[in-house]
């Protein structure tokens, strides 16, 4: 049971939200608390496993996942009752709170109305009676919670000013975040389409969103050369393109689309690593 639990956390999607607090961690470099950035990293994991769990449950009971071509949810499948998965989903927001709350004690208070926000956020993606995921929203989400407030927050609570560094970084991973939940879409393009799940890829279909796929791993690399203003070591993000250029063209191409979110994992993680070390280098 404990490995189905952990198998519904979906443990590959973790560095989506370990990329934006080393990124954040790194632009707030030389001045680093390092508790407060274990905590940003605590929020942020645990609201994606809140986010992952909600989404099953959400899904599951819609029935949009009864034929899925992913890896089998806990509530599409039958394995596990919704009401359990959703209070798992509660008790991960449980501890992003807790641990958000002690960030807003010792920094801000009103970081408590961002932490609300991204709960609820978190929460609609999928869930309630109009889920803005359904709806062809969901990349903005994304870009929004797990790029650019993940990223600067992050920074935030440890340098307790704004920097456009921080703003800037925030840029290319928030735009590679997007592009993961569009690979994850291109690839169930024909499912959604059945359950009335409007997301962005269905909307455009499979050669328009292969563009934008394109277009944000594009924008992304720009992005992150421009922070050579301030930290002359950010350009290595350039390696990255070993990893990149694959996936795009997969992503153009009319071949199945099923490698692609692993592929696309994969660029998110290297460029966030590489663009952490060129941020800290140069600091």
């Amino acid at each position: 049971m404990i490995r189905l639990w952990i198998h519904g956390a979906r443990p590959r999607t973790l560095a989506a939200a370990v990329v934006p607090v080393a990124v954040g961690t790194a632009a707030a470099a030389p001045g680093v608390v390092w508790w407060r950035a274990s905590a940003a990293l605590v929020v942020a994991m645990a609201l994606q496993v809140g986010v992952n769990y909600a989404n099953d449950y959400s899904d599951g009971i819609r029935g949009t996942d009864a034929e899925r071509k992913g890896p089998a949810r806990l509530v599409g499948s039958g394995a596990v009752a919704p009401a359990a998965v959703s209070r798992a989903a509660l008790w991960a927001f449980a501890v992003a709170a807790a641990a958000g709350l002690a960030l807003a004690v010792a920094v801000a208070l009103w970081l408590v109305a961002v932490g609300v926000a991204c709960i609820v956020a978190a929460w609609y993606y999928t869930g309630g009676r109009r889920p803005y995921g359904y709806a062809g929203f969901g990349e903005v989400f994304v870009f929004v919670f797990f790029g650019l407030v993940a990223t600067t927050g992050t920074a935030y609570v440890q340098t307790e000013e704004l920097t456009w560094v921080a703003v800037v970084a925030a840029v290319p991973v928030g735009l590679l975040a997007s592009a993961l939940l569009v690979a994850n879409n291109q690839r169930d393009i024909d499912q959604d389409r059945a359950a009335g799940k409007r997301t962005l890829a269905v909307r455009l279909g499979a050669r328009w969103s292969g563009w934008l796929y394109a277009v944000l791993v594009a924008a992304a690399f720009a992005a992150g050369s421009t922070l050579s203003v301030a930290r002359p070591w950010a350009p290595m993000t350039l390696a990255a393109l070993a990893f990149a250029v694959p996936a795009a063209g997969l992503s153009l191409s009319d071949k199945d689309k099923a490698p692609l979110l692993n592929m696309t994992a994969r660029l998110h993680l290297v460029f966030g690593v590489l663009l952490t070390i060129g941020l800290a280098v140069s600091a």
